[in-house]
């Protein structure tokens, strides 16, 4: 293990321009040995690779090299831009360039770092590395720092995992980000405004590969173990949009847990006069669940043999429509009361009051579902225990005062979600 290692500035590198020969700039302006690792600033590398652009409007740059916003706030946007990285303004830099233009960044980073390992090995005969750096924000600290986009001649982590620490303890979870900890490093004696593009890391050679290696893109996370892929507003929208009626459930057990964290969610719905006009009934045991149902199943037929004169297959085929919620590993039966309504003598008035507090039970369901949504679970919500509450009121027992506004049927959806189309506001808006 190295005990020290230098940093050294490269200096002497002149204005770099499109179509310049960037090894022989290097390669003039130091003296390197071998295992020398080189930190080379992407802006030259860009600006050698005709990575210039002509633009007043920089926002439409950053559009062209988005694609996919992380979050937004104002006029910054946090994006991934096409080799996978994700950054502020896409790379797209207005600074040490001339007005007027922008620099983006190098097509292909990692295919820069190769191409310029080559060409450095030819000039010099030395076995080096080389990483292309930029500045990146980073999540949950401020400021900036230097990372790695473009690598070759290194392994750019070094996994732990499995060896102990010197108190004989696993380590189970540390992967080190080597490269990016070089680029740190050497932005220190390059800096922002000093004029060096390059820095030599001297005294960790056995780093430093016959092969090029895989390049940055071990650094960058797969989208499946990215706790934070969105910004929030981005989040929320997603979670919106990715809500759909699920009607067929695996048999994998629903987290009680997770469905108090979205009563949670739900209870922070608006409701009038200052009141907390909903309740959840939460159906965790199978034999309750069944009971519920075929006690509903009886009122429904009844009803729709008496009242409404169906024939049996006829109710047959309407009742099936229920299934949905017998298939379900979970129920929850959101229930409205009207505790705090104010009492209006008369019918139009105490009919608008009523509207106002079922309004208030629709946006605690609809943060219900979206929540569920969040937490992995799909969910259906359908209507059948209002048109049948005296009989949900006596097999749960519940108060009086509470009217069942549904049932959430809740578990692990059994397929994917079919595309569905976009649907913008335009169809939805009146505008005075």
């Amino acid at each position: 293990m190295t005990a020290s290692l230098e940093v050294l500035g490269v200096d002497g590198i002149p204005e770099v321009e499109a179509g310049a020969d960037l090894g022989e700039l290097i390669a003039k302006a130091g003296t390197y040995q071998d295992g020398d690792i080189l930190l080379v600033t992407s802006k030259i590398v860009s600006k050698a690779e005709g990575r210039l652009l002509h633009a007043t409007d920089r926002e439409a740059a950053i559009d062209a090299e988005t694609v996919r916003v992380v979050a937004r706030r104002g006029p910054i946007r946090i994006v991934e831009n096409r080799n996978g990285f994700v950054m502020a303004a896409a790379g797209v830099d207005a600074s040490n360039t001339a007005p007027g233009t922008v620099l983006l960044l190098p097509e292909d980073p990692d295919a820069s770092a190769r191409a310029l390992r080559a060409r450095l090995r030819q000039l010099t005969g030395r076995r080096l590395a080389v990483v292309v750096t930029d500045t990146f924000g980073r999540p949950w600290r401020d400021g900036l720092t230097d990372v790695a986009i473009g690598a070759a001649g290194l392994p750019v982590l070094e996994d732990h995992r499995g060896r102990t620490d010197s108190h004989g303890n696993a380590l189970e979870m540390t992967v080190t980000a080597t490269a990016d900890e070089l680029a740190a490093a050497a932005d220190l004696v390059k800096g922002k405004a000093t004029g060096i593009p390059v820095a030599v890391v001297r005294g960790l050679g056995h780093l430093v590969t016959a092969e090029d290696g895989e390049g940055v893109r071990p650094l960058i996370r797969p989208s499946v173990n990215d706790m934070f892929r969105l910004g929030t507003s981005e989040a929320l929208r997603q979670a919106v949009t990715l809500r759909r009626t699920v009607r067929s459930f695996t048999a994998e057990p629903v987290d009680p847990a997770a469905v108090r964290r979205a009563v949670a969610a739900a209870v922070t719905a608006p409701a009038p006069h200052h009141t907390t006009p909903w309740r959840f009934v939460l159906l965790e045991s199978a034999e309750t669940r069944t009971r519920l149902l075929d006690a509903m199943l009886g009122a429904w037929q009844r009803d729709l043999r008496e009242l409404d004169g169906w024939d049996e297959a006829k109710i047959a085929r309407r009742t099936a429509r229920g299934n949905v919620l017998r298939d379900a590993p979970y129920l929850v039966v959101p229930c409205l009361v009207m505790d705090g309504s104010h009492d209006y003598p008369d019918a139009r008035r105490a009919a608008a009051e009523r509207e106002m507090f079922t309004v208030a039970m629709g946006a605690a369901v609809q943060n219900l579902l979206v929540a569920l949504t969040g937490e992995g679970y799909g969910s259906a919500w359908v209507s059948s225990t209002m048109f049948c509450r005296e009989t949900v009121r006596e097999v749960l027992e519940l108060p009086e005062g509470w009217d069942p506004m549904g049932a959430v049927a809740v578990g692990r959806p059994a397929e994917g979600a079919r595309a569905r189309g976009e649907r913008g506001a335009e169809g939805f808006v009146v505008v005075r």
